[in-house]
């Protein structure tokens, strides 16, 4: 287990998440979708990349580390949300509400995350 790397990781999907939710904003705004196979797919699989290796750390941290404020079914959930994401922000259809519950969701816990580990750093 790597504190630096899983801080950096969540740092990287921290700034995901802003690229998402701007990029959600601009769907919504213009109702055009994103293309899927130029700007939808290697985005989602860049995102993809570093979340794999943020939740195998993510795990590894938790189980070594047992913070309070962070368990293993909230990796989980913030892992399958920032997926969703990363695809959902390209299409003005998805449910806005939805969108930003698991925007939110995921921001607060990666957060969390990055002031725990700063603490140990």
């Amino acid at each position: 287990m790597d504190t630096v790397k899983l801080n950096n990781l969540s740092e990287k999907l921290l700034s995901y998440m802003d690229f998402i939710e701007g990029r959600y904003q601009e769907a919504r705004k213009s109702q055009e979708k994103g293309d899927f196979y130029t700007e939808v797919k290697p985005f989602a699989d860049e995102v993809k990349a570093i979340n794999d290796a943020w939740k195998e750390e993510a795990a590894s941290w938790v189980r070594v580390e047992r913070p309070k404020h962070i368990h293993f079914k909230q990796i989980e959930s913030a892992y399958d949300q920032i997926e969703m994401l990363s695809v959902q922000a390209f299409y003005p259809e998805t449910s806005r509400t939805r969108f930003i519950n698991y925007l939110q969701s995921v921001k607060y816990i990666l957060k969390v995350m990055v002031d725990e580990l700063k603490l140990n750093l």
